[in-house]
């Protein structure tokens, strides 16, 4: 994976492994569900949004396979850090 996307995808876990007040409040309005994966799911979905955005804003293109593959790679390495 390009290694300035990396870094972005790195600050963007960190900045949003916190729960802010607007997660809070989508989380309280789904409280049936299991807060860790409910919040790990949230940041898997800014993560990979994050992904194909900076793709195209740094890189011009979309990514390709394999750097999907790496970021999928990204997310299982960080996983457990996710519901912390």
């Amino acid at each position: 994976m390009d290694e300035a996307i990396e870094k972005i995808l790195f600050d963007k876990f960190k900045s949003n492994s916190n729960q802010n007040d607007d997660v809070k409040k989508l989380m309280g309005n789904f409280k049936k569900y299991d807060p860790n994966s409910f919040h790990a799911g949230i940041i898997v979905g800014r993560l990979y949004n994050s992904f194909l955005y900076q793709h195209r804003r740094i890189l011009k293109r979309n990514p390709t396979n394999d750097e999907f593959t790496e970021f999928v790679d990204f997310i299982k390495n960080n996983l457990k850090s996710f519901s912390e």
